[in-house]
């Protein structure tokens, strides 16, 4: 989670021209006051990261602070808050029309709770800036999460809360942090079937991952009928990344954002957000997969082949001290085989996409064989 992930991102869509392409403004983001945090988190939470912010050694474990996922440092709470306030002001722009598309790959910090911090998040931003319009209206949000890892956190905000939709689709909790997001995990009592999850297992590359994400997310999305699409896309899926266990390349997450474009022109009125996330290769991976994600949203997107500035490369170089990747594309084509080919029994990643599909499809009035 350095920020040198994001720094590197933001100098590559800049010199990739996608700063200064027409239509898209880059804007600062205000810190989120403790009201907007309490939102979504518990005021005696965030007075405790007001106080580790402040001194770190006040940080307290049983607000996940102080931890080695979560050190407490100087000025973590105005920076998590940061972030906050971007996702919140790019929804509620999305929301009110000022924006078509909003995207703050900063943000995405999807496993915060609502009392405690966790997985490198201190703050939620996703759930925040749900939240935030729905107080202003929406009368439905759908949220996708695309990171290698569960989207516990924005989940539990809104476990009872029949308005928004979670979809997750991660690895399996067999095998990686946090251990949950399991099929049979649909929301609470009120809410049942407001939380989907696609468990998948270690080892999945880019036509299953594809396939399952096209197998279950457009048929949700489309049958929600909600007001926003919030995604989040964490890029830990690829092969390259050194926590997970998904094998992706550029090219499956580059094909993700641009379905999750369409969706959302085809399902919400175009009303989308775009979040970042987890993703811990920051030179070959973060800022090329978050750099696609900024052209898709700019309606500009980028030929797979495009070389990537020689300024940019040798600034990698002098920051990092190893050679940057020459194109946009890890050569991959990004080729995936839909649902409607049939179901194959033997395929573990088949049998995962029919487990989520008969446990959350009724419940949206959707056939798991045929819809």
């Amino acid at each position: 989670m350095a920020p040198v992930r994001l720094d590197l991102t933001a100098r590559l869509c800049a010199a990739l021209g996608l700063f200064g392409a027409p239509g898209v403004h880059v804007v600062s983001a205000r810190p989120a006051d403790d009201d907007l945090l309490r939102t979504v988190h518990e005021p005696e939470y965030v007075a405790a990261v007001q106080a580790a912010s402040a001194d770190p050694r006040t940080a307290q474990a049983v607000f996940g602070l102080g931890t080695e996922d979560d050190p407490a440092f100087p000025g973590m709470h105005e920076a998590a808050a940061r972030i906050v306030g971007g996702s919140v002001d790019a929804a509620r722009a999305v929301l009110a029309g000022r924006a078509q598309h909003g995207v703050n790959f900063c943000g995405g910090m999807h496993h915060a709770k609502p009392g405690c911090a966790s997985g490198f998040c201190v703050y939620n931003d996703a759930a925040a800036a749900i939240r935030a319009v729905l107080d202003e209206g929406a009368r439905r949000v759908v949220y996708v999460d695309l990171d290698c890892h569960h989207g516990d956190g924005t989940e539990a905000v809104f476990w009872d809360d029949p308005r928004v939709l979670t979809i997750s689709v991660h690895e399996s909790g067999t095998t990686l942090f946090p251990g949950t997001g399991f099929p049979d995990e649909l929301g609470g009592p009120g809410a049942l079937g407001s939380a989907v999850n696609l468990a998948l297992p270690a080892g999945t590359r880019d036509a299953g991952w594809l396939r399952a994400v096209h197998s279950v997310v457009p048929q949700l999305v489309e049958a929600f009928e909600a007001d926003l699409l919030v995604t989040q896309h964490g890029c830990d899926t690829h092969a390259l990344d050194p926590l997970g266990h998904l094998v992706l390349s550029v090219d499956a997450q580059r094909v993700a954002a641009a379905s999750m474009h369409a969706l959302a022109h085809s399902a919400v009125g175009g009303r989308w957000l775009a979040l970042g996330g987890g993703g811990y290769e920051v030179v070959d991976v973060v800022p090329r997969t978050w750099a696609h994600l900024v052209a898709e949203a700019a309606h500009r997107p980028l030929d797979p082949l495009t070389p990537l500035p020689a300024p940019w490369r040798e600034h990698v170089a002098q920051v990092v001290g190893r050679d940057a990747p020459a194109t946009m594309t890890d050569g991959a084509d990004g080729a995936f085989t839909g649902w409607s080919s049939g179901y194959d029994p033997d395929d573990p990643v088949d049998r995962a996409v029919l487990a989520t599909r008969r446990a959350a499809f009724p419940l949206h009035g959707l056939d798991p064989d045929f819809d």
